[in-house]
């Protein structure tokens, strides 16, 4: 899909989509996807404290302890195992929708993961290269979990 936006407003958008196909059944998969939403890590390996609720309108975010902590999304729609959507700022504290799709679809013994992240908004300009490579780690992690 192509953007509409005009050249002077490209710099407002994001769009990333990725395509894995896993040996593993559509249901370890979704498993996994909910597994790595929790079990996040910084570049130091150290655990970024998320917490998940897999429901429509359940929060995904940072708990830092005592009520301090970051809001990423929340779930827009969930159709366990083939759609898992979430909507939020994610790791931006800006002025900025993001919307993340997660579809899987059986594919003979093995599964179609296909992640999508679109963002419209005040983007800084390294989140631009920093997604792109954040996404692409995430699907490894959900693939080797669901390898497990």
């Amino acid at each position: 899909m192509s953007s509409t936006l005009p050249a002077e407003l490209k710099h407002l958008e994001l769009r990333i989509d990725r395509e894995k196909r896993i040996a593993a059944p559509i249901q370890t998969v979704f498993d996994a996807i909910l597994e790595e939403l929790t079990s996040g890590t910084n570049a130091d390996g150290e655990s970024l404290q998320f917490k998940f609720e897999p429901f429509p309108g359940g929060r995904w975010w940072r708990d830092l302890g005592d009520n301090n902590g970051h809001l990423w999304a929340h779930v827009q729609a969930i159709k366990a195992p083939t759609l898992l959507e979430l909507t939020g700022p994610l790791f931006m504290s800006n002025a900025v929708v993001n919307n993340v799709q997660y579809r899987l679809e059986a594919d003979g013994d093995g599964t179609v993961l296909r992640l999508v992240h679109e963002a419209f908004g005040m983007i800084p300009d390294a989140a631009h290269e920093g997604v792109s490579k954040g996404w692409s780690a995430q699907c490894d992690r959900i693939e080797a979990t669901a390898l497990r």
